[in-house]
């Protein structure tokens, strides 16, 4: 149902069902046989480095942080990417690690080289981790890197490390590739619960701002700000707990796809194996989703389809006026056939203007909706302070 006034929806609970390197080296080794340095970042990384803060690093091509290797970067770092859209992004591998450990009054940045960056200038950082994902019975966890075929993501090890990532901004990345392969912001991509993601914003990307396919990797506090695409994108048998999201669609937005979504959820990755085991069974507590873009339509504010099983506690949304969502929450299965059904019940404060007929249950079977008045607000964006981004 399509809203073209002030809108204000409150959801208290959905519930769907190499060797280490010195301090002065900073130096790996690149494809070719070619070095990577701190300050031109690209090939092969097959030794430990370390970036750090008060100093030039330049994202010049696709870097790949190999098993058994690990960047480190600094707090206080920014690292500016060429802006060569697809061809410029870090792949951290298998085995690889990331360890960008940054803090509220100094922060790790990567962002774009351009004199006037946009989105989609580079292609955003994937990280490969070692954790299930949906499948085939039978059939081993692993699977292709979307962007890269020839580099493997997924395993058995649901508690694998792939690093850290706390307090980082990402912008202008997501460059798009085709209509069937993209960059996000930030891509996880079987990471487990050893690794720490939190504390990330992730600004004006040209694609989804996060996409998690499979893993069982936890998050918390995520600001999205101007995705073109899906602000919070999950897939593949992700089963892993997000904890206080916010995203936000700023007047002057526009999309880059005909459905942009706030959440948008797969049980297996785009519905194409609906017998897989494994699939996509998350949680997220706490949640935010505003569409302030005078004339732009959120296709849904929340969709989960195609297999998966949510609970989602907290969530709130809104429209600026002239804003539209197409659906407030859409639950939709991937087949018609009743045994396939997700299995749905939606809380939402009726109060406020949502009424049954904002949830759209397309599920052929097995879907129950109850519309209760809401108890709380959605997400904590006090906790965003230290972006600076202005609520």
């Amino acid at each position: 149902m399509k809203k073209t006034i002030l809108t204000i929806v409150t959801i208290s609970s959905l519930i769907f069902t190499g060797c280490s390197l010195s301090d002065d080296d900073n130096i790996g080794t690149g494809n070719g046989g070619g070095e990577v340095t701190s300050q031109n970042l690209a090939g092969n990384l097959t030794t430990d480095l370390t970036l750090r803060s008060g100093v030039a690093h330049n994202l010049i091509g696709t870097l790949l942080v190999k098993d058994g290797s690990t960047l480190t970067i600094e707090a206080g770092t920014t690292i500016n990417a060429l802006a060569g859209g697809t061809d410029v992004y870090i792949l951290v591998e298998r085995g690889g690690k990331i360890i960008a450990d940054g803090t509220a009054a100094n922060p790790i940045k990567f962002t774009s080289n351009a004199v006037i960056p946009k989105p989609g200038d580079w292609g955003g950082i994937i990280i490969n981790g070692s954790a299930p994902l949906s499948r085939q019975t039978g059939t081993d966890s692993n699977a292709a890197t979307e962007v890269n075929n020839g580099i493997f993501f997924g395993g058995a090890n649901a508690a694998d490390n792939s690093g850290i990532l706390d307090y980082v901004i990402i912008e202008y990345s997501g460059a798009r590739i085709d209509d069937e392969a993209e960059h996000n912001g930030l891509t996880l991509n079987g990471v487990g619960t050893g690794t720490t993601i939190s504390n990330i914003a992730i600004f004006y990307g040209d694609d989804d701002a996060i996409e998690f396919f499979g893993g069982t990797v936890n998050t918390s506090n995520i600001l999205v700000v101007n995705a073109k695409d899906d602000m919070f994108d999950f897939s593949q048998g992700y089963a892993g707990t997000c904890t206080n999201l916010y995203g936000v669609r700023e007047n002057g937005y526009t999309a880059v796809t005909s459905d942009p979504r706030g959440i948008e959820a797969d049980g297996n990755l785009d519905g194409n194996s609906p017998s897989d085991i494994n699939e996509s069974n998350f949680t997220v507590n706490g949640v935010t989703i505003i569409n302030n873009a005078d004339g732009v339509e959120m296709s849904d504010g929340i969709k989960v389809r195609r297999d998966a099983t949510a609970t989602i506690t907290n969530a709130y949304l809104a429209l600026g006026a002239g804003a539209i969502f197409g659906d407030v929450v859409d639950l939709q299965d991937s087949k018609t056939d009743a045994t396939d059904a997700t299995s749905v019940t939606a809380v939402a404060n009726a109060a406020n203007g949502l009424d049954i007929d904002d949830v759209k249950n397309t599920t052929s079977g097995g879907a129950t909706i109850n519309v209760t008045a809401g108890t709380s607000g959605g997400a904590d964006n006090s906790v965003f302070a230290w972006t600076g981004y202005s609520f």
